[in-house]
């Protein structure tokens, strides 16, 4: 199996987690805790979270702008659905494949394309959710520094800003210079055999096209906009699962919340993101909020398994109408890279093309003049006729 390493790895992290959040808590308590919530806020959170997915599907349409204009709203959000189902029941994080191979199979649009845009989104979300880092740090009613460094949260937090910085400056360079970073590329791909340094360079060009958005003012700014209302939302979910359980320190800490669980399930884990977002959550709600320890981890299980529930389901059932198994739809990366190597093989051959065409010029200038009167040369074969 292809993801048996990434599968264990993150199974290893779910565990470690889930003990490690649940080692010095009676569990019997968090359970009661989660029996005495309000059923009718988180049930509301649940909606307002689940909402979102949808959303994401109108903001994937300004993302999708550069390499195609109009998309049908019903495939980006099918995409979409399809996408975190797979987050969430197939190992090795295979989601963002899954999402562009399914919407490849609804737009005339390439998967590898589709593919590019999630990378402009992802790095959207990172800056929007380093916001929400930020901002409540400096509000007044935020707890003292020293009880966020208690759990390594400065050290996070500075991580956290010095990788979405990192991730702008190099998307900005690629989007500002698209040509000289293909050709710094390809030199540096000298060492790479001639098959992989074609994957390379047909995968990054086709991540140059669709990170055009980059250099489009109007597009970017609507791209922003769409990723901090939706974390705004999400954030009203957050807010609402906490009021459920008795957490009432705020919306703004309900957005610290969310930006915390965001980083934190960046890690590795099993599907469904089960072990990274309790251990978040907890660390945002209890050590730097104040909150009980079962009551926090009551929100985390309880919140997190009725988000689960809801896009899962919604995902599998466009799966099933599109006719995509579970198994197809994990394999979904290596289809994506089959895909970027054809289109390396059609390039390659372009070029080739190319390159006979213009000898074939330069020579038929060297022979005209000694060559008037006589039968013209036939122009070179093409490796795409």
């Amino acid at each position: 199996m292809k993801h048996w390493g990434k599968a264990v790895l993150g199974l290893a992290v779910t565990v470690f987690l889930l003990w490690w959040v649940l080692k010095d808590v009676d569990f019997l308590e968090v359970v009661r805790n989660i029996s005495r919530g309000d059923f009718w806020l988180l049930g509301a959170s649940v909606f307002v979270a689940t909402s979102g997915f949808f959303i994401r599907a109108l903001r994937w349409k300004v993302l999708l702008a550069p390499v195609r204009e109009e998309t049908a709203l019903r495939s980006r959000f099918a995409g979409v659905s399809i996408g975190f189902m797979a987050n969430n029941v197939l190992p090795a994080r295979v989601g963002e494949f899954a999402r562009a191979y399914a919407f490849s199979r609804l737009e005339p649009v390439s998967a590898t394309a589709a593919f590019g845009t999630l990378v402009v989104e992802r790095f959207m979300d990172g800056v929007v959710l380093l916001l929400f880092l930020v901002i409540p740090v400096m509000t007044p009613g935020f707890p003292a520094a020293d009880a966020l460094a208690e759990g390594g949260g400065l050290a996070t937090l500075r991580a956290a800003a010095g990788l979405v910085i990192g991730v702008l400056a190099v998307l900005v360079v690629m989007a500002a210079m698209p040509r000289r970073f293909v050709l710094l590329t390809e030199r540096l791909a000298v060492v790479l055999s001639e098959d992989l340094r074609s994957k390379v360079i047909a995968g990054l060009e086709s991540l140059l096209r669709s990170i055009a958005i980059m250099r489009d003012p109007r597009l970017l700014l609507a791209g922003f906009a769409w990723s901090l209302f939706f974390w705004t939302w999400h954030g009203l979910s957050f807010w609402l699962g906490m009021l459920a359980f008795g957490i009432d320190t705020g919306f703004v800490s309900a957005i610290f919340t969310e930006a915390v669980v965001g980083f934190g399930v960046a890690i590795p884990s099993a599907p469904g993101f089960f072990g990274t977002f309790h251990a978040a959550a907890e660390f945002a709600l209890t050590t730097v909020y104040g909150v009980p320890e079962t009551v926090s981890l009551a929100f985390a299980f309880a919140y997190h398994f009725g988000g689960w529930i809801p896009i899962t389901l919604i995902g599998l059932w466009y799966a099933w109408k599109l006719g995509l198994s579970l198994g197809e739809i994990g394999h979904a990366d290596e289809e994506i890279e089959e895909e970027m190597e054809e289109e390396a093989r059609d390039e390659a051959l372009q070029v080739a093309d190319l390159d006979r065409a213009k000898a074939w010029v330069r020579q038929m200038e060297r022979e005209e003049d000694g060559t008037e009167g006589a039968e013209p040369r036939r122009p070179p074969e093409t490796g795409t006729g």
